[in-house]
């Protein structure tokens, strides 16, 4: 049958690679019953280009058959695409020239039910949460520092080695050891079962991660596996589960004790930050620094007050205290008794003066005298005595006898 095409020309009878591919795709986009197929299939490895592009892979259970469908198509769906999702895709099958690489261009898509594989995840994952596999009351606290962290996974993926280097980062003191497993395929289930029950056996480490990169369902159905699953809730070492990417979800993730949207993610989660711990050490040191120095400020004017308060109540103090108050009667009793001095001084004074006043020797002074009978008895009458009788005179300067020789009475005047 000829399509109008020239067979490519042959060289000693061989073909390159570029016109055999060629010479397919042309094959492919002549034949009616490729130009207009509707395929169905299981959706797997579902990638969401950036230029809106979707690219999948369509599989039954003997086969499967690469798929892309261009934004233009992308943009008149109804429902949003989904790994384990059963369709029905719409297109033509031909190569991408380049890769020779058998695909179908998907124009259109429409929901045809749950995958296999997705039923029996549903079915599974109803079951063990019956028996209470994943009843958040049993999950476990994990260490807030742990010492050792034990890694389970393929040692020559990328995720361990995200993981070493994200835990490295953040706390490089804890120790990893790493248990080299199976993550894919028919023997995986059994290579994860053994390095949960070894690792626990030796209680060779605080925390274990679980997990690998993402892929579609089928890359990750061991960490779906129902001996996986039960290995690892009977787990007496807390743990944590990291499978996939973000949207990845595996029934491991509901039995571990955490579940990390990413391999990174979990090594976050299985370590601290020793960044966040010095920031909270030295913040702890500030508040330990300012409360010991309110401390020793508060002791101190304790400390005074109470210096106070024994000073005030030593016996060297109420003697000071005594003799400062006898100091303080002393000079108020001085004042009283000067006054008192003072007022008695005067009154004797206006005493004395008085006294001088009516004092005979203060009268004998101006010229005055004092006579008396030889009995002693002052004469102050003509009467009392009579001619020759001896008298005694006194005078302010001394005594003197003499005798009467006359005496003359003086006559009363009559006024009248």
């Amino acid at each position: 049958m000829n399509f109008g095409y020239t067979a490519p020309e042959q060289h000693d009878g061989a073909l390159t690679v570029c016109e055999l591919n060629r010479y397919v795709k042309m094959l492919m986009d002549n034949d009616a019953l490729l130009s207009s197929v509707c395929v169905c299939g299981e959706i797997s490895n579902l990638k969401y280009h950036t230029s809106g592009h979707l690219y999948f892979t369509l599989k039954d259970e003997e086969a499967e058959i690469s798929a892309v469908m261009f934004r233009s198509a992308v943009q008149n769906m109804r429902f949003a695409a989904k790994n384990g999702m059963k369709v029905r895709a719409y297109g033509r099958v031909s190569t991408y020239e380049k890769s020779g690489k058998c695909q179908i261009y998907v124009s259109a898509m429409t929901d045809d039910g749950i995958g296999a594989l997705q039923l029996e995840y549903e079915r599974l994952r109803q079951k063990l949460a019956s028996e209470g596999l994943f009843d958040e009351k049993k999950k476990r606290a994990l260490p807030k520092v742990p010492s050792c962290i034990g890694i389970i996974t393929s040692p020559t993926g990328a995720a361990v080695r995200d993981m070493i280097n994200v835990t490295g980062r953040r706390w490089p003191s804890a120790k990893i050891l790493i248990y080299p497993s199976l993550v894919q395929g028919a023997e995986a289930p059994e290579s994860l079962c053994r390095a949960i029950e070894v690792l626990n056996a030796y209680n060779a480490c605080d925390v274990i991660i679980i997990g690998r990169g993402g892929g579609s369902i089928e890359d990750l159905w061991a960490f779906n596996d129902e001996r996986v699953v039960r290995t690892l809730a009977a787990s007496e070492i807390p743990t944590i589960s990291a499978v996939g990417h973000e949207t990845d979800f595996t029934l491991c993730d509901f039995a571990a004790d955490r579940r990390a949207p990413t391999p990174s993610a979990a090594a976050e989660i299985a370590v601290p930050d020793r960044n966040e711990y010095r920031v909270r050490a030295d913040d702890a040191f500030d508040k330990l620094s300012n409360a010991m120095l309110r401390c020793v400020s508060e002791r101190n004017i304790r400390f005074t007050q109470l210096q106070k308060r024994l000073e005030l109540c030593s016996p060297t103090s109420r003697l000071a205290t005594e003799k400062k108050m006898l100091s303080h009667k002393k000079e108020i009793l001085d004042r009283l008794i000067g006054g008192i001095y003072i007022q008695q001084r005067d009154k004797l004074s206006a005493i004395s003066a008085s006294l001088t006043l009516i004092n005979p020797l203060a009268i004998l002074a101006r010229g005055y005298s004092i006579t008396k009978d030889g009995d002693g008895r002052i004469i102050n009458s003509v009467d009392m005595i009579a001619e020759n009788d001896e008298l005694n005179i006194t005078f302010a300067d001394g005594d003197i006898g003499a005798r009467v020789l006359s005496k003359r009475v003086k006559e009363e005047t009559n006024n009248g």
